[in-house]
C-alpha cells in the first residue's frame, strides 16, 4: 500500500510540473506575488504625512508646538490655512492627511491654566495614517502643553518632580504592542502572502479528480490504487502537501529573511499550523472535485469560495464587528483558524500550545472534508468501468 501512495504521489508531482495550469498556479505565481507584496510596502510605513497647521494663536507656544511637530517621524508640515473649509478642502483634495488647529488665546489660557482644547482632524478612510498622525500629533501637544505649565512653576523654585506632580497628577504611559510602529510590510505582507498560498491550494485541487475523468486518466488512476480511494486519496494529498512547502520555505525561508520580517523561533510553530492549513485546504478542494466533475463549476465554485477570505478573516476588520452571516462565512473557511494561531505565533511569539484551539478546528475541517471527499470517490470509482470512456468524450 505505501508503495502504491508513492507511486502516486509521483504521478501527482508529474502531473503538477507537466500542466501549465497547475504549476503556473503552485510554483510560478507564489514567487512572483510574494516578492511583490513585499516589495510593495518596503517603506514599512508610513512616515511625513502632509498635515495643515490652522494657527488662530500665533504665539510663541503654538509656533514650537508646530516645529515639534514637524519633528516626529509621521507628521511633514505641507499646508497653512486660516479656516476649517480651507482644511477640509485640502483633505478633500488629498493634499493634506491631517490638521492641527491651535485656538486663539491658547499661550495665555495655558499659562494662566485655563482649559485649552487644541483639535487634531484626521482623514480616518486611510485608518493606519490616520492613527498616526493622531499619536504623535497627541503627544507632542500634551507634551508641549505640559512643558510651558512646568517652566512657569519651575521658574517659582519649585523642584521638576513636585511641578510634575502638579502639571499631571495622572501620567498615562502608552505602550503599543506587537506592531508599535504600524509597520505595514510587518502586518499586511504575511496575511496577504497566507491567504494567497490559501487561494492557490483550493483553486488547484479543486481539479484534483475531475480533471482525471476529463482527460480520460481515471482509469490509470484507479488502476494505480487497485481501485481504493483511500489510496489514491492520500498519494494525491502528500504531493499537494509537499508542493505547499515549496511555498511555505519560499515565504518563511527566503521573503521574509530578505525583507527582514522573519520571526526568530516561531518558524516551527507556523509550518505545523501551516501544515494543517494546507491539509484543510486540500480535503476542501479534494471533496469538491469529486462532488463537481464539471472542471468549470468546481473552479467557479473555488474562486467564490476563496475570495472574501481575507475580508472574513478579520485581518483588517474585527469579525466580532461583522454582519452575522459574514461571520458565519468566515467560520466555514480554513484561513480564519490559520489566522487567529498566526497572530499568536507570528506576531505575540506565543508557544504552539496557544494555538491550541485553532489547530482543533482546523482538524474537525480535515476529518470532516476528507471522509466526504474519499467516500464519494469510492462510489465513483466502482462506478468507473474497467475501460472508463473520457467524459469529454462521451
Amino acid at each position: 500500500m505505501i508503495r502504491a501512495i508513492a507511486q502516486i504521489a509521483l504521478r501527482e508531482w508529474k502531473r503538477i510540473l507537466t500542466r501549465k495550469d497547475h504549476y503556473i498556479v503552485l510554483l510560478v505565481l507564489p514567487a512572483f506575488l510574494f516578492f511583490f507584496y513585499a516589495l510593495i510596502f518596503d517603506k514599512q510605513q508610513a512616515e511625513d504625512l502632509p498635515v495643515a497647521v490652522w494657527d488662530d494663536d500665533r504665539s510663541p507656544v503654538s509656533r514650537q508646538i508646530t516645529f515639534l511637530l514637524e519633528q516626529t517621524a509621521s507628521i511633514h508640515i505641507t499646508h497653512a490655512v486660516s479656516s476649517e473649509t480651507e482644511m477640509r478642502q485640502l483633505m478633500q483634495e488629498k493634499k493634506i492627511i491631517g490638521a492641527v488647529h491651535f485656538p486663539k488665546n491658547m499661550e495665555t489660557d495655558i499659562k494662566s491654566r485655563h482649559p485649552v482644547k487644541v483639535a487634531v482632524y484626521t482623514n480616518a478612510s486611510a485608518l493606519i495614517p490616520s492613527k498616526l498622525v493622531y499619536k504623535d500629533a497627541s503627544t507632542v501637544i500634551i507634551t508641549a502643553g505640559s512643558g510651558v505649565n512646568l517652566q512657569k512653576f519651575m521658574k517659582t523654585g519649585m523642584t521638576q518632580g513636585k511641578a510634575m506632580a502638579l502639571i499631571m497628577p495622572v501620567s498615562l504611559e502608552l505602550f503599543t504592542l506587537y506592531n508599535p510602529t504600524y509597520n505595514y510590510q510587518n502586518y499586511l505582507v504575511p496575511g496577504l502572502a497566507t491567504v494567497a498560498m490559501m487561494m492557490m491550494i483550493i483553486m488547484v485541487t479543486v481539479l484534483m479528480f475531475n480533471k482525471e475523468w476529463e482527460e480520460g486518466t481515471a482509469q490509470e488512476m484507479a488502476a494505480m490504487g487497485k481501485g481504493h480511494a483511500g489510496i489514491l486519496f492520500a498519494g494525491k494529498t502528500i504531493a499537494h502537501l509537499t508542493a505547499s512547502w515549496v511555498n511555505f520555505a519560499l515565504v518563511f525561508g527566503v521573503i521574509f529573511p530578505i525583507f527582514s520580517m522573519f520571526h526568530a523561533g516561531t518558524w516551527w510553530n507556523l509550518f505545523v499550523m501551516f501544515n494543517l492549513m494546507s491539509l484543510a485546504c486540500i480535503g476542501i478542494g479534494a471533496m469538491v472535485s469529486v462532488l463537481m466533475m464539471d472542471v468549470m463549476l468546481a473552479l467557479d465554485f473555488g474562486i467564490f469560495y476563496t475570495s472574501p477570505a481575507f475580508v472574513f478573516s478579520g485581518f483588517t476588520f474585527p469579525r466580532w464587528g461583522m454582519p452575522w452571516y459574514d461571520q458565519y462565512y468566515a467560520a466555514i473557511m480554513p484561513y480564519t483558524p490559520f489566522l487567529d494561531a498566526f497572530f499568536k505565533l507570528y506576531f505575540m511569539e506565543l508557544p504552539l500550545r496557544y494555538a491550541g484551539p485553532e489547530a482543533l478546528r482546523l482538524l474537525l475541517f480535515i476529518g470532516f472534508t476528507f471522509f466526504i471527499a474519499v467516500f464519494f470517490l469510492q462510489k465513483r470509482l466502482q462506478k468507473t468501468p474497467s475501460h472508463a470512456v473520457p467524459l469529454a468524450a462521451s
